[in-house]
């Protein structure tokens, strides 16, 4: 068992007890921003070895070395702190949720507003009321179905987020460019 990772030996010396472990998930913007860490997620459960199972198929799949150990973690709780705040997920519930539509568009769209689009992005800081000011630097921070998160900094004071939503939620990438017009637009008013 060479140049397995420590989790596969654990798992092989407790046979088929159950063996704790704790997964730590770290979600970081992918722009240039302050505090880039936007959240984290533990999940916690114990670790099996899996046996029986064709390694062609899954050697090829999970790219697993030949005489690798295949590990199974069964979640039993799962904890965020996000952007959002901080609470407890079913696991039941995100396993059968859907995935957001711009998951894999997210970091790109970002960057993009970030290096082509600053300007207008600064501009929804005029939907801030009192919180806006000439001052204020916006980045593009978070972006979903239900709209987008900026980051705001000024000279001397801390940063803080604002979320913009879209008028009605994004169901594909296509739909994001008439929402993104939109709040531009409302901006420009």
């Amino acid at each position: 068992m060479s140049g397995e990772s420590a989790a596969a030996r654990a798992a092989a010396h407790a046979q088929d007890a159950d063996l704790p472990a704790v997964i730590e998930i770290t979600d970081v913007a992918p722009v240039s921003v302050p505090h880039r860490i936007r959240g984290r997620a533990w999940l916690t459960g114990w670790l099996t070895r899996v046996r029986g199972v064709d390694r062609a198929v899954y050697g090829a799949l999970l790219g697993e070395r030949p005489g690798g150990t295949l590990l199974r973690l069964e979640v039993g709780e799962i904890s965020v702190d996000d952007l959002w705040g901080a609470e407890q997920v079913d696991p039941e519930a995100l396993a059968s949720a859907e995935p957001d539509p711009l998951v894999h568009h997210e970091t790109e769209v970002l960057q993009h507003l970030a290096a082509a689009h600053a300007g207008r992005v600064a501009d929804l800081t005029a939907l801030l009321g009192g919180r806006g000011s000439a001052g204020l630097t916006a980045v593009p921070l978070a972006l979903d179905r239900l709209g987008l998160r900026i980051r705001c900094t000024a000279a001397g004071s801390a940063p803080f987020d604002a979320r913009f939503d879209f008028p009605t939620p994004v169901r594909e990438v296509c739909d994001l460019r008439r929402a993104m017009r939109t709040l531009f637009a409302a901006a420009a008013v």
